[in-house]
């Protein structure tokens, strides 16, 4: 069989909009990535997670080994997510344990706590942010937003299975297992009492970012063995944006 008869099993269209979804991403297994660029991303990092490639017309050659199902501009307009459809998607398989608390046997040395941060844009951003400076996990509460969610999806830009996620309510007794660990909980807050310098100091260290909005829990707080603040000038700005927060602090803890 040559790769222009390879075609995906026929499913519904309806299956795959139930994809932008939380339940119908679960039962299925699997969620959505569009436009090519962020697809081969994905097929760099992490090529055995695509199943199918849904298409308007004939793939780049690097995605023409996979399945490939072929519709019209109106049927991929249903089934997809973007306001403005780039005419090609992957289904990908949603990584084991990452809805679970369960921790990597080698967590790496470098993770990032995202505690109920509410929009999927600064979500995706931050974990592209964060798979840009070397960071090798992001831990979310499942009062955050889901980082398969399409909206989250298209802000990573393809780096969503650069590194290992978890989003669930036990993040507390994962970051308490990571301090045990000899990891160093580092809670970013507008009102912390120490520069960003010790960021570079930690050769372990979970980063912590709040709500928009509420920032960080107590609990979190409680953990934490430091508190950064960020300088600015808060008769310009009382505070800085979550994802503008997150690159600068991420930025600085990579250089050490």
């Amino acid at each position: 069989m040559g790769k222009d008869d390879m075609t995906a099993p026929v499913k519904s269209l309806k299956w795959y909009r139930q994809l932008a979804e939380r339940k119908g991403r679960l039962e299925a297994g699997a969620f959505t990535v569009e436009g090519e660029k962020a697809i081969l991303q994905i097929a760099a990092s992490r090529p055995e997670a695509i199943t199918e490639i849904v298409s308007l017309e004939r793939p780049p050659t690097p995605l023409q080994d996979y399945p490939v199902r072929k519709v019209t501009a109106s049927q991929f307009k249903y089934i997809g997510s973007t306001q403005t459809p780039q005419g090609i998607m992957a289904v990908v398989r949603i990584p084991a344990d990452t809805y679970s608390s369960n921790l990597p046997a080698d967590p790496g040395k470098r993770i990032l706590l995202l505690e109920d941060i509410q929009d999927p844009g600064n979500t995706g951003t931050l974990i592209r942010t964060a798979a840009a400076f070397y960071y090798d996990g992001v831990i979310l509460t499942e009062n955050g937003a889901d980082p398969l969610a399409p909206k989250c999806v298209q802000a990573t830009a393809g780096t969503v299975l650069s590194l290992w996620l978890r989003r669930t309510a036990q993040y507390l007794t994962m970051v308490q297992e990571l301090k045990e660990k000899g990891y160093k909980i580092i809670a970013a807050e507008v009102k912390g009492t120490e520069e960003p310098a010790i960021l570079s100091k930690q050769e372990k260290l979970m980063l912590a970012l709040g709500n928009e909005a509420a920032g960080l829990s107590r609990g979190l707080l409680e953990i934490a063995d430091h508190r950064v603040r960020i300088p600015t000038a808060p008769e310009k700005a009382e505070s800085l944006n979550v994802a503008a927060c997150g690159a600068i602090v991420m930025y600085l803890s990579s250089q050490n």
